[in-house]
């Protein structure tokens, strides 16, 4: 019962933060919400019982190309555009 409701939480939030990722304005907080849905993705396979591709999935995915999605983003100082801007 509590593994389900785990289960369940864990692909709600996921869902959410892969939505976020999509509607975010600011490009750093989108990689951080893609960080997220990583790490959330890593609980639900912790919880299915697939212990080794769920640490694989998070040293490859969070450890090594988010994180470098993260300073490239950093590094190309992207302005955020104002939203009261008229275009």
């Amino acid at each position: 019962m509590l593994t389900n409701n785990l289960l369940f939480a864990f692909c709600l939030l996921s869902l959410i933060c892969s939505v976020m990722v999509i509607v975010s304005k600011n490009p750093i907080h989108s990689i951080l919400y893609l960080i997220l849905v990583f790490c959330n993705v890593t609980f639900v396979l912790i919880i299915l019982g697939v212990e080794f591709i769920a640490i694989i999935f998070l040293i490859v995915y969070v450890g090594a190309i988010a994180v470098l999605f993260l300073f490239v983003v950093m590094m190309l100082n992207i302005k955020i555009l104002e939203l009261d801007e008229v275009f």
